[in-house]
């Protein structure tokens, strides 16, 4: 009876929900998405194009589960000791958010940065510190106020300890002048399987779960939407649109009324409006297994009785899931307090950040939702903005401010939206 209710403990700590998202970000080629299947046996570069390319395209997901092995204080991924074969104490769930690297799926990564709670900075032992996009998504994670980072120094494999040395320095200075210049840096080889385990620790001290309140009005960020109907499927076996995200407060339930805002777009008397949708939650995911609630922390799914065509190919992405009448407004235009930085930040030569100049167009995201907007008014104060796509967000929210620099939109600064 006893191993009966041992066996059954284990199974229910595997279909707990994932307390936090740490975003994993870093240059290209730095070694995300190995990492990502070391810690959790998935590779996330599913979509075809990103398999051709070798790049993340698109926000990858994955759990893992942290447990510690009490007998010799080893941090592991696995229920069982790898040094003494007997069960392991379960710590955490987590949801790992691969985030791309390459310059100009800068968008993506903003929008990935608004649903996380701590990050993973990684850098290359074997290339100079700091490169391009590394100094592009240290300073999107100050910009987004993400304050808990660990910095995960990768492929010390491929260098001599004088080099990975010379390369921890490197990093050291990077971060002297940032928020995170006390940040950890963990050296380790994701390919090697090397130090993991420290990564793990580091993870447990340096990232904890932030304390959440259940009651507020509940809020999802949508991050992906899609059909997961067959192509030739019989009408009577098609299911409802599905809305994966992370829940940023309050509490889901399946059965629940929801709205989703802005919603979708229409043209009414030659003109594009925004409709929210209502719809009910029909079935709720998380770690992949089905659960009748939700709350905040890790990635998650919501599967709805929306048209499935509806939800194709991330057609809501950057849309609010709430009760209805309760979300914020829709913004078709907006009112920033800007703030700028001095210089570009991961163009190749050092440039300088210019004032917003009228009619320019800019790239901005809140929450998961990114669109472009033309200044109408370009004072520091008071930066108002005509947007292409409107947002949902609330008066006070951070907004990433984005310029086209050559032939990619760098990031210069954000705004604080006024009411």
């Amino acid at each position: 009876m006893t191993q009966i209710k041992k066996t059954a403990e284990k199974k229910e700590s595997h279909s707990l929900q994932p307390e936090i998202n740490i975003a994993l970000v870093g240059h290209v080629d730095h070694g995300k998405t190995t990492l990502t299947e070391r810690l959790s046996g998935k590779w996330t570069d599913t979509h075809s194009e990103e398999l051709k390319r070798g790049i993340t395209i698109r926000l990858g997901y994955a759990d893992f589960d942290i447990y510690l092995d009490e007998e010799n204080h080893f941090y592991t991924t696995k229920e069982k000791s790898v040094k003494n074969n007997k069960p392991t104490k379960h710590l955490r769930k987590i949801s790992l958010v691969d985030a791309p690297g390459h310059e100009s799926l800068m968008a993506t990564m903003l929008s990935g940065a608004a649903i996380v709670d701590g990050a993973l900075l990684l850098v290359a032992a074997n290339e100079k510190c700091p490169q391009p996009q590394t100094k592009e998504h240290l300073m999107a994670l100050q910009i987004t106020g993400i304050k808990n980072i660990i910095v995960v120094q990768n492929k010390i494999d491929l260098v001599s300890t004088e080099e990975a040395l010379q390369n921890y320095h490197e990093v050291r200075e990077f971060l002297y002048n940032t928020p995170f210049k006390n940040a950890p840096i963990i050296p380790i080889s994701a390919r090697a399987n090397v130090n993991i385990d420290m990564l793990l620790e580091a993870i447990q001290t340096y990232i904890p779960t932030p304390t959440r309140s259940p009651k507020e009005q509940p809020v999802m960020l949508i991050a992906r939407s899609f059909d997961i109907n067959k192509p030739g499927s019989k009408p009577s076996l098609l299911v409802g649109g599905v809305l994966g995200g992370t829940v940023k407060q309050g509490v889901f339930k399946v059965g629940d009324e929801v709205e989703i805002a802005p919603g979708y777009m229409v043209e009414e008397k030659n003109k594009k409006i925004w409709k929210p949708l209502q719809s009910k939650v029909v079935q709720i995911f998380s770690g992949g297994k089905p659960v009748e609630e939700i709350t905040p922390g890790g990635s998650m799914a919501l599967r709805t009785d929306l048209d499935p065509s509806i939800v194709k190919s991330d057609a809501l992405t950057g849309c609010l899931v709430g009760k209805p009448g309760k979300l914020p407004l829709i913004h078709y235009q907006i009112a920033l307090d800007t703030f700028l930085l001095e210089r570009v930040v991961g163009a190749k030569e050092e440039t300088d950040v210019k004032p917003l100049a009228k009619q320019e167009t800019l790239m901005l995201n809140v929450n998961s939702a990114a669109t472009v907007g033309v200044v109408v008014d370009p004072s520091k104060k008071n930066t108002t903005c005509l947007l292409k796509k409107p947002i949902c967000a609330n008066v006070g929210d951070r907004i990433t401010i984005s310029r086209r620099v050559g032939d990619r939109f760098r990031l210069i600064g954000y705004g604080i939206l006024k009411g």
